[in-house]
């Protein structure tokens, strides 16, 4: 357990923070099921609309270091050329 009153306050911070995290993440995650499955049902307006909110996503998490620049860099990569397949 925390000897201190800043060590107590650092474990209430780190709680916040990661439920804070976790919903974003999970936001992440729910946001790639479903423009994954729009492209599935090679629905090319939804697919796009929700491609617009997941990158929008991807890179505030990338601002706040949630998630690596590479990662975010390489999801978008696929989320574009999944897009480029649906309308070609």
């Amino acid at each position: 357990m925390a000897n201190t009153k800043s060590a107590l306050k650092n474990i209430r911070k780190n709680k916040a923070r990661y439920l804070q995290n976790r919903s974003v993440s999970s936001r992440l995650k729910t946001l790639e099921k479903k423009f994954l499955s729009a492209v599935e049902e090679k629905n090319g307006e939804l697919a796009k609309e929700i491609s617009t909110s997941l990158i929008s996503a991807l890179d505030k998490a990338q601002k706040n270091n949630l998630v690596h620049a590479n990662k975010v860099s390489r999801k978008k990569s696929r989320c574009a050329q999944l897009l480029g397949g649906l309308s070609a």
